[in-house]
C-alpha cells in the first residue's frame, strides 16, 4: 500500500527536533496488517508478558520529543522499549507526512525515512506481542474450556450413579411401601375378623340377656300359676298332671345332659389321644433333626388345634356351669312352690313329698355334675401344663435345631476355605512343577482321552481307564487295564473325554504367552489314527464353542498384542504353514500350483545356522494384522491338506501339519527387542496296516508315515539315554523338529487316546511313547531379545 505525506511534522524516536521543510509529496511502503488490526477499541494498557506498555503518546505526543533521560525499558529483547498504542496514534503514523525544507536534501529525507521506518518497527513490534499475548490467553482459555467439560463430564457421571442410587432407593422404598401396604391389609383383615368376633359376642350376650328375660318370665307366670293355684283349690289336678310333665321335660333334659356328659368324656379321650400323638411327635423331632422344621410347624399346628380345643372345652364347661345354675334355680323355685303347695293344701302332701323326694335327687344329680366338672376341670389343667411342656419342648428342638444349622454353616465354609486353599495349592503346583520342567528342560506331557463314539459306545468289553483321585495325582494320573493287567502312567496333565475345548486351552495358554515374551514354543499332537489329535489342534469347523487350539491361541495372541500398545509395545506376526507328505514339504497357502501326481512344484530344503535357527528356502511367508486373516489361511491350508479315507477314519490326516507364527516384538519407549516363534504341529496318526486296510497311494502314506514316527521315536530313546548321536537326519520331520526336541525351545506334546477297546494295544504303545518323551532333557528354554537381522524372514524356529 503506498500513501503520501501530509503537512504534519514527523514522529521521531531522536532528541532533536527536524527542520522545516517546503511542501512536496514523497512516496512511503506500508504494512497492510496494520491497517487491518486497527479496529475500532483503544488498544491502549494491555500487559504482555507481565509488563505494561507505555502509551503511544510517549513517542508521539502532540509533536514533543522523547527525550534521552526518558526512554522505557526493554521488553522482550526489543530494541524500543514498551509503549502502547490507540487508534489515533496508528492513523496518525500511518497519515504522517514529512516537511523539508529542501526538496533535494536526500540526507535528511533518507533520516526522516529511517526514523519513521523505526517508529513502524515499534509499532508492528507492538503489534506482534499484542498477538502472542491474545494467543497465549486463546490457548490458556482453550485448556480452561476443556478443564470446565472434563469436570462437566465427571459432574454428570457423578450424577447418573446418584439418580441411579437414588432409583433404587425408590425401588426399595416402593418395596417397602408396598410391603407395609400388605401389612395394613392384613392387620385390617384381623381387626375386621377381631370386630366380627365381638359382634358375635355382643349377640351371644344379648341372646343370654333374653333367655335371662324369658326365664323371669317364666318364673314370673309360674308364680302367678301357683297363686291362681292357691286360690282355687279345684284346678290343684290339673296342676298336678301339668307338674308330673314338667318333671317329666326334666327327667329329659336330665338324660341328655347325661348324654352331653358322655359326649364330654369322648372328647376329652380325643384330647389325650392327640396329646399322646403329640407326645409322639416330640420324641420324634428330638430324634431327627433333618425334618426339625417339618416337626416343628406340625408340633405348632397341634397346639393350635389343642389351644382351639381347650378353648371349645372352656365354652363347654361354662354352659354346663350355666346349666346347672338354671337346674338349681329351678329346684329352688320347685321347692318354693311344693313349700306353697303343702302350705295351700294338705291334700296333695304324698305329692309334694314325692316332689321333694324328685328335687332331691336332682339335687344329689347336680352334686354329681359339680364333681364330674371339677374333675373336668383337673383334666383342662393337667392337658394345659402337658401343653406347656410341649412348648418347652419345641422351643428346645428350636434350639438345637439353629444350634446344628450354625455348624452346618461352620461347616460349609470351611468347606469353601478348603476348596480356596486347594485350588490356590494346585495353582502354586502347577507353577511351581512349570518352573522345574523349564529349569531341567523336560518336554511336558499332556495326555487326552477323547469321548467314546456312537458306534463304539456298544462294546461289552468295559471301560479300560481309570483316573486315580489322590491328592499326588489328581488330573494328572490315568490308568489302562489290558487283560486284567493295569498299567499306570503319570503325565503332567491328564484331560477326561469330558473336558472341553476351552479346558484344554486355559493349561496351555500361559506356554502361549510365552511366544510374545520372545521364547521359541512348539505343541504338536500325537496319536493313533481317529484319536483327536487334529480335533484338538483345529477343533470342529462352524462350532465356536469346540474352536482348537491354533484358533484359540491366535486370538490370544492378537487380544493381548492389543492390550499391550499402551504401554509401548508393537508387534509385526508372519504366517507359514506346510505339511510332509511322503517325506516332502508341501507349501499349504503357496499361490503356484501342483504336478497332477501329487509332488509339489518346488523343491524345499531345511537348513540350520549357527544360531541353532532352522530355515525352511522358497516357503511363503505371509504378513498378518488380525486372527481373521489367520483363520481365512487356516481354512486355505485345510483344504489343501492331504485327507484320505481308512478303516479306522473317514477323514484321516495322511501329512504331518506345522503351522508356524514368527512374531517380532519392539517397546518404543525401552527400545527392548523380542523375537519369538509358536509352532503348533498335528501330527499324522500311527496306524496298523492290518486295521487300517490301506492299499495302493494309502499304503505308501501309511508306511511313509509310520517310517517317519519311527524317526521321532528313535530320537526321543537317543535323548532320554543322552547318547551323543541324535538321528535327527532320519526323516524331514524329525530334522525340522530338532529345535523343538533338542535346543532352547518350550515344549509340549499332546498325547491323543481313543477308549475303544479294541484299540488298547496302540493306546498303550502310544502312552509308553509320551512317558518317555516326559522323561527327556531338552535344554533350558532361552528368551530371544536381541534385534531383527536380515535373514530373521527366513528363520523357521
Amino acid at each position: 500500500m503506498v500513501t503520501k505525506y501530509q503537512n504534519r511534522p514527523p514522529l521521531s524516536l531522536t532528541s532533536t527536533p527536524p527542520p522545516p521543510s517546503k511542501n512536496f509529496e514523497g512516496d512511503v511502503l506500508l504494512i497492510d496488517n496494520i491497517e487491518q488490526r486497527v479496529g475500532a477499541e483503544k488498544m491502549v494498557g494491555t500487559p504482555i508478558n507481565g509488563r505494561t506498555r507505555q502509551a503511544f503518546t510517549v513517542v508521539n505526543g502532540g509533536g514533543h520529543d522523547l527525550g534521552p533521560s526518558s526512554a522505557p525499558p526493554s521488553n522482550a529483547g526489543s530494541d524500543y522499549g514498551a509503549i502502547e498504542f490507540t487508534r489515533e496514534d496508528v492513523e496518525a503514523l500511518l497519515n504522517e507526512r514529512a516537511k523539508r525544507k529542501d526538496r533535494f536534501n536526500y540526507k535528511e529525507r533518507c533520516e526522516n525515512m529511517v526514523d519513521y521506518i523505526k517508529r513502524l518497527k515499534v509499532c508492528i513490534r507492538w503489534f506482534q506481542d499484542l498477538e502472542m499475548y491474545y494467543s497465549l490467553e486463546h490457548e490458556k482459555l482453550k485448556n480452561s474450556l476443556e478443564l470446565t467439560q472434563q469436570k462437566c463430564i465427571e459432574i454428570e457421571l457423578l450424577l447418573k450413579i446418584k439418580e441411579e442410587e437414588l432409583n433404587s432407593i425408590i425401588t426399595e422404598m416402593r418395596r417397602n411401601c408396598t410391603s407395609l401396604q400388605e401389612k395394613l391389609i392384613k392387620e385390617e383383615t384381623e381387626k375386621t375378623a377381631a370386630v366380627e368376633s365381638l359382634t358375635k359376642e355382643r349377640e351371644a350376650r344379648l341372646d343370654i340377656e333374653r333367655s335371662h328375660s324369658t326365664l323371669s318370665e317364666d318364673l314370673g307366670r309360674a308364680q302367678r300359676e301357683i297363686q291362681s293355684a292357691n286360690q282355687k283349690i279345684a284346678s290343684l289336678n290339673e296342676m298336678y298332671k301339668r307338674l308330673q310333665d314338667y318333671i317329666t321335660s326334666l327327667q329329659q333334659y336330665n338324660g341328655k345332659l347325661h348324654s352331653e356328659l358322655s359326649s364330654v368324656e369322648d372328647e376329652l379321650k380325643r384330647v389325650e389321644k392327640e396329646k399322646a400323638n403329640v407326645v409322639e411327635n416330640i420324641t420324634m423331632l428330638r430324634g431327627q433333626l433333618t425334618v426339625s422344621v417339618s416337626s416343628q410347624e406340625e408340633a405348632i399346628k397341634q397346639k393350635d388345634v389343642l389351644t382351639t380345643e381347650v378353648s371349645s372345652l372352656r365354652g363347654e364347661l361354662q354352659q354346663v356351669r350355666d346349666e346347672r345354675d338354671r337346674q338349681l334355680s329351678q329346684v329352688q323355685t320347685l321347692s318354693s312352690e311344693l313349700q306353697k303347695i303343702k302350705e295351700s293344701t294338705k291334700l296333695s302332701s304324698t305329692e309334694l313329698d314325692s316332689l321333694t323326694l324328685k328335687a332331691n335327687d336332682l339335687e344329689v344329680k347336680c352334686a354329681l355334675k359339680n364333681n364330674q366338672i371339677k374333675a373336668l376341670e383337673e383334666r383342662l389343667a393337667n392337658a394345659e401344663k402337658k401343653l406347656e411342656v410341649s412348648d418347652i419342648s419345641v422351643y428346645e428342638t428350636r434350639t438345637e435345631f439353629e444350634g446344628q444349622r450354625k455348624f452346618v454353616n461352620e461347616l460349609q465354609r470351611r468347606l469353601a476355605d478348603a476348596e480356596y486353599k486347594l485350588i490356590e495349592g494346585e495353582r502354586l503346583r502347577k507353577k511351581l512343577h512349570n518352573t522345574i520342567l523349564e529349569l531341567k528342560g523336560n518336554i511336558r506331557v499332556f495326555c487326552r482321552v477323547r469321548p467314546l463314539l456312537a458306534d463304539e459306545s456298544c462294546s461289552t468289553e468295559g471301560k479300560i481307564f481309570s483316573y486315580p483321585t489322590s491328592m499326588e495325582t489328581s488330573g494328572r494320573a490315568i490308568d489302562l487295564a489290558q487283560n486284567g493287567q493295569k498299567h499306570a502312567f503319570t503325565f503332567d496333565k491328564v484331560f477326561t473325554p469330558e473336558a472341553s475345548q476351552e479346558e484344554v486351552f486355559v493349561e496351555i495358554s500361559q506356554l502361549v504367552q510365552s511366544a510374545l515374551d520372545g521364547y521359541k514354543v512348539c505343541i504338536f499332537a500325537y496319536g493313533q489314527t481317529g484319536s483327536g489329535k487334529t480335533y484338538t489342534m483345529m477343533g470342529r469347523p462352524g462350532h465356536p464353542e469346540e474352536k482348537g487350539l491354533i484358533p484359540r491361541s491366535l486370538e490370544q495372541i492378537f487380544q493381548t498384542k492389543q492390550s499391550q500398545q499402551p504401554q509401548g509395545w508393537k508387534y509385526e506376526m508372519q504366517v507359514s504353514m506346510l505339511e510332509i507328505y511322503n517325506e516332502t514339504i508341501r507349501d499349504l497357502i503357496s499361490t503356484t500350483t501342483r504336478v497332477e501326481n501329487g509332488t509339489p512344484g518346488k523343491q524345499y530344503t531345511i537348513k540350520h545356522d549357527a544360531n541353532g535357527n532352522t530355515q525352511v528356502s522358497d516357503l511363503t511367508l505371509v504378513d498378518v494384522q488380525s486372527a481373521k486373516e489367520v483363520a481365512f489361511l487356516l481354512n486355505q491350508a485345510a483344504n489343501s491338506r492331504s485327507v484320505g479315507k481308512t478303516q479306522m477314519n473317514e477323514q484321516s490326516s495322511r501329512s504331518h501339519f506345522v503351522f508356524t507364527l514368527r512374531i517380532y516384538g519392539v517397546n518404543e519407549s525401552t527400545d527392548q527387542q523380542v523375537q519369538g516363534v509358536l509352532n503348533l504341529i498335528d501330527l499324522a496318526g500311527s496306524e496298523r496296516l492290518s486295521k487300517s486296510g490301506s492299499t495302493g497311494d494309502r499304503l505308501k502314506e501309511t508306511q511313509a508315515i509310520n517310517k517317519s514316527l519311527s524317526s521321532l521315536s528313535d530320537v526321543i530313546f537317543a535323548l532320554a539315554k543322552k547318547e551323543d548321536h541324535v538321528p535327527f537326519r532320519n526323516s524331514k520331520l524329525t530334522y525340522l523338529l530338532q529345535p523343538c526336541l533338542g535346543g532352547d525351545s518350550k515344549t509340549l506334546m499332546f498325547v491323543n487316546i481313543s477308549p475303544d477297546p479294541s484299540s488298547v494295544g496302540e493306546s498303550l504303545c502310544s502312552l509308553r511313547f509320551a512317558s518317555r518323551v516326559n522323561a527327556c532333557e531338552i535344554g533350558t528354554p532361552r528368551r530371544q531379545t536381541n534385534g531383527r537381522t536380515i535373514e530373521s524372514r527366513l528363520s523357521y524356529f
